[in-house]
């Protein structure tokens, strides 16, 4: 439906991302079907990544084998931590023994990347938890690790609980021990060979290990997103599907658009966008948004920068705002500072 739009028609994709959630739990056979029929609408030859998330327990040799002949060359496991009982308690279906498995095949494979996702303030964790962690990922060696902060979004059952309940506080570690674990996580995978390359990223070697899709999205390309509640990005208009799975097939089925809300974004709106992404990479060239959008982003926060240069959280070289290690572990909440009045909330505890 989308290939036919004149947005979307002749245009190949750049690069593949199957994400936001599990897809490892299709089976071999439904993987080769859905991409199957996808390659045959928009083909995928001239793309040059192809990331799909994993979920551990799922990712048997069949599974696998699959998974790479479909093109894939980037495979992150979402490994998150490697302790059972953190695991169990925070709701995920895998356990340490099937992280360890999925690995070894994975390497088996031989795919071009992979990337471990891990998760800083988890549920029940510790000091020693988290150095374990640490300690396994550096042993395991792999091209790239993620490691995200532990939030709370108000839509979230453990936030629902919590409000049940009445605690005003969230079950997990607060922001300033999250952002230590992060800065020693990055220390010691600094020590051991890697190079940080976003506030969430570090990779084993930059110039083998990229993550074209977050790069790319980050620097404002067009984003088609496909199934249910997914979001898009297009042509200046974020929309989203529609989220209940059976209004989403009930649209399909009728040949129209599965789109639950859309929002079209102004200039300005885009510009500050892109300026936040790049943001979270840790470095942002102010020449490039006086090239795209005739902004001089430097003298538009020259306020705000200057606040930030203050607390040590970063520093202004000629062109350059560059992000202090301490600015890139609260890249999230200092880049409100940015953010048009109207757009500014916290919606995380």
């Amino acid at each position: 439906m989308m290939a036919r739009k004149p947005l979307i028609e002749g245009r190949k994709p750049h690069f593949i991302y199957f994400g936001g959630g599990t897809p490892s739990y299709l089976s071999a056979k439904q993987l080769a079907h859905l991409t199957d029929q996808m390659k045959s609408i928009l083909p995928w030859d001239a793309a040059e990544e192809v990331a799909f998330e994993c979920e551990p327990g799922t990712l048997n040799p069949g599974k696998l084998a699959a998974i790479r002949d479909i093109g894939v060359t980037r495979l992150s496991l979402g490994i998150e931590n490697f302790d059972d009982h953190i695991l169990e308690i925070n709701g995920r279906a895998h356990r340490s023994k099937e992280v360890g498995r999925a690995y070894e095949r994975a390497q088996a494979e031989g795919f071009d990347q992979i990337n471990i996702d891990l998760i800083a303030g988890m549920i029940e964790e510790t000091e020693e938890n988290w150095q374990r962690n640490i300690e396994k990922t550096i042993e395991l060696a792999p091209d790239s690790v993620t490691i995200y902060q532990m939030e709370i979004p108000y839509n979230t059952t453990i936030y629902r609980e919590m409000k049940d309940t009445g605690k005003l506080i969230a079950p997990v570690a607060d922001w300033q021990t999250k952002r230590r674990w992060v800065k020693e996580a990055f220390a010691a995978l600094e020590s051991a060979g890697y190079t940080v390359g976003s506030g969430y990223t570090a990779v084993k070697d930059p110039a083998k290990s990229k993550f074209i899709y977050r790069d790319a999205l980050w620097g404002g390309a067009d984003l088609l997103g496909l199934g249910v509640a997914s979001f898009s990005h297009a042509a200046g208009v974020h929309y989203q599907n529609l989220t209940e799975i059976d209004d989403y097939t009930a649209a399909i089925k009728s040949g129209e658009m599965p789109t639950k809300r859309s929002f079209r974004t102004t200039e300005e709106q885009r510009m500050i966008r892109e300026f936040i992404l790049r943001m979270k990479l840790g470095r942002v060239d102010a020449g490039h948004f006086e090239a795209k959008y005739g902004v001089d982003v430097l003298g538009r926060w020259e306020e705000e920068l200057n606040d930030l240069t203050e607390e040590g959280l970063l520093l202004v070289e000629g062109k350059d705002i560059v992000l202090e290690r301490d600015g890139l572990l609260c890249v999230d909440n200092i880049l409100h500072d940015f953010f048009l009045p109207e757009h500014r909330t916290n919606k995380l505890v």
